[in-house]
C-alpha cells in the first residue's frame, strides 16, 4: 500500500551539491502514518559494492551517518509533505552510487526503487 519514490539524482561535478527526495504515497498515509515511522534512512550501492547505510533519522530526532559523509550530508524530513530529504554537499567521486530510500513503519520496511548519483568531472 505504501510507495516510496526517490528523485533528485543526476550528474554533478566534484565539490557540487544535490538534494535527494523520497516521497511517500498510499492509503496508509490517509491515517497520519508519519506518526508511526520509526526510522527513515538513505542507503547506497556502488557498482561492485555492497549496499550500505548512508544516513538515518530515528524517532525522537536523533541521526547517524556513515563516517565518510559526516559533515557533508544531512538527512531531514517534512511531515506535511510525507517526504524525507538527503542534502549532499562537497560531493566526491566515491559518492557515486544508486541511492535508496528506506522507511521502517511500525515493524515493516519499505524501499524505494533508487536514484542514480554520479559525481564526475
Amino acid at each position: 500500500q505504501v510507495q516510496l519514490v526517490e528523485s533528485g539524482g543526476g550528474l554533478v561535478q566534484p565539490g557540487g551539491s544535490l538534494r535527494l527526495s523520497c516521497a511517500a504515497s498510499g492509503s496508509f498515509f490517509s491515517i497520519n502514518a508519519m506518526g508511526s515511522i520509526n526510522v527513515m534512512g538513505w542507503y547506497r550501492q556502488a557498482a561492485g559494492k555492497e549496499r550500505e547505510l548512508v544516513a538515518a533519522l530515528f524517532r525522537g530526532g536523533s541521526t547517524n551517518y556513515k563516517d565518510s559523509v559526516k559533515g557533508r550530508f544531512t538527512i531531514s524530513r517534512d511531515n506535511a509533505k510525507n517526504t524525507v530529504y538527503l542534502q549532499m554537499n562537497s560531493l566526491k567521486p566515491e559518492d557515486t552510487a544508486v541511492y535508496y530510500c528506506n522507511w521502517v513503519i511500525g515493524t515493516r520496511a519499505y524501499w524505494g526503487q533508487g536514484t542514480q548519483v554520479t559525481v564526475s568531472s
